[in-house]
């Protein structure tokens, strides 16, 4: 599966995202954190939280 673009996924809940596209924006996110404004932040945090509810990132 594609990972959709943040224009796509900013329009639906965090839940619906699937595994890798949080992972890919974790990751992204986590590169650009100096960068961010108090919105990015919050997305961020909001993609840790769904990440830890399902039970954390796979590293298979």
């Amino acid at each position: 599966m594609p990972i959709r673009d943040m224009t796509e996924l900013s329009m639906i809940s965090k839940q619906a995202w699937s595994s890798e596209e949080l992972q890919h924006y974790h990751r992204a996110f986590q590169q650009i954190m100096p960068y961010l404004n108090i919105e990015g932040h919050t997305i961020h945090r909001e993609i840790i939280e769904e990440i830890e509810a399902r039970g954390g990132i796979n590293k298979d």
